[in-house]
């Protein structure tokens, strides 16, 4: 890589692992810029780990180092609607770590601008997703912006990395690992290694939030979650935050085995791409917030956010945070979870998580006075049944007359073409 002939004020985005534990040193001690690294917390680092990063950063000679706790507004900005909208990636992953990109990237953005830096850096690949995230959000949000990515620009491998590490002195056995790791508040995903091919698992000890666990036996003790207008407010009767309360769940799932995952996707440059996942909190907070809806809401209303939902996080996937359909999406996600309100009881069964109940003061169920299988609704007429059925049916009634030029005889069963010595000749007394 060559070597800029203006130095510069550089804000690197920094989470400590290989790539930007690279770039700190390679910034400062080839470049010759001034570095000051900040990590923009969404979630996942312990208190021991946000002291290490700060050791490390100066270690690998930033001139600074910033910690920036941004759980409360990831939360409120993007992970409370992907549970309005239960997004899920290929009806699977629940974008544990992507959807945080662009709020680190406005974030950053806004250091760098307040605070008068040339220019910001990131550690993003050319393979990745990543790297249309973060500049996708700083084209929007800071386009006069200097953005720097000398790894993708210059074509760097990590192997290539780990060598400039250890030949100009530092240690490089922190992020020296098989796997590609990323944490957040909504889960942790795990790239690289066996997730390179198709056809193989993750091994035991690649896991990070989640214990092994067992399908066999009953269910095992669960959580009792409490919403109101869509938000998880409280878990087992007590209040919390909501931030607070998802990485609570976030334990007492993954203790339980809850939240594993694995994912095949198309990424944003058309290629497809294999991770390992574990989301506890979401898995548990999805599935119960969905079963809450089923019992409050339309169909009708169930099915659009359901399509929303599928468009949200796609064009989250692909880094659109700052998209203005996005806000008209969340306005409908919003009007639709006035009333998905209420508590829902899950147990924990092996790695799977099982809804034994739900309620809601707005339980349409509750409201009906038909029983399933039992009674209909009072006031109903016997033959209403009768004529939605033919209603339903018109259609495909006229397409077979049509089709026949009249009334089409009836078909024969298939079951009944294929094996007729078997039927019964006369009829039993």
């Amino acid at each position: 890589m060559s070597k800029p002939s203006k130095k510069k004020n550089v804000l690197l985005a920094y989470s400590g692992g290989l790539d930007t534990s690279y770039l700190a040193a390679w910034l400062t001690h080839e470049a010759g810029h001034r570095v000051t690294t900040v990590t923009v917390d969404c979630g996942g680092f312990t208190q021991e780990e946000k002291v290490e990063l700060e050791r490390r950063s100066a270690e690998l000679g930033a001139v600074a180092h910033r910690t920036i706790d941004a759980r409360d507004e990831l939360f409120a900005r993007v992970l409370k609607w992907l549970i309005a909208g239960n997004v899920r990636r290929g009806e699977t992953y629940p974008l544990c770590v992507g959807a945080e990109r662009g709020l680190q990237a406005e974030i950053l953005a806004g250091v760098a601008t307040l605070e008068g830096f040339d220019a910001v850096a990131h550690g993003c690949t050319g393979a990745g997703n990543d790297q249309v995230r973060f500049e996708s959000a700083l084209a929007v949000v800071a386009e006069d912006i200097e953005v720097m990515a000398p790894i993708r620009d210059g074509g760097i491998e990590r192997d290539e990395e780990r060598a400039w590490l250890i030949d100009h002195g530092f240690d490089a056995s922190a992020a020296d690992t098989t796997y590609s790791v990323n944490q957040g508040l909504w889960g942790v995903t795990i790239g690289g290694g066996n997730m390179l091919v198709e056809d193989r698992a993750l091994p035991e000890d690649a896991w990070r939030w989640t214990r092994p666990s067992t399908s066999n036996g009953p269910a095992s003790k669960g959580v009792r979650l409490t919403f109101e207008a869509g938000v998880p407010v409280a878990l087992d009767g007590e209040t919390l935050d909501p931030v607070e309360l998802v990485e609570r769940l976030n334990r007492l799932a993954g203790a339980a085995g809850v939240g594993r995952g694995y994912h095949i996707g198309d990424t944003v440059l058309g290629s497809k791409g294999r991770i390992a996942y574990e989301a506890p909190a979401a898995e548990v907070l999805l599935i119960a917030h969905r079963e809450l809806e089923k019992l409050v809401l339309t169909e009708d209303q169930r099915f659009w956010k359901d399509h929303l939902g599928d468009v949200y996080g796609r064009k989250l996937h692909q880094g659109q945070l700052h998209e203005p359909m996005m806000r008209d999406v969340e306005a409908f996600f919003g009007s639709s979870q006035e009333r998905v309100c209420g508590e829902v009881e899950v147990a924990f069964h092996g790695h799977s998580v099982l809804v034994q109940a739900a309620s809601s003061p707005f339980s349409m169920l509750a409201a009906s006075d038909a029983r399933y299988g039992e009674r209909p609704a009072k006031g109903s007429h016997p033959t209403g049944a009768i004529w939605l059925a033919r209603t339903f049916a018109e259609p495909a009634r006229l397409a077979k007359r049509a089709a026949h030029g009249g009334p089409a005889p009836v078909p024969t069963p298939q079951a009944l073409q294929a094996a007729p010595e078997e039927l019964p000749t006369e009829v039993p007394a």
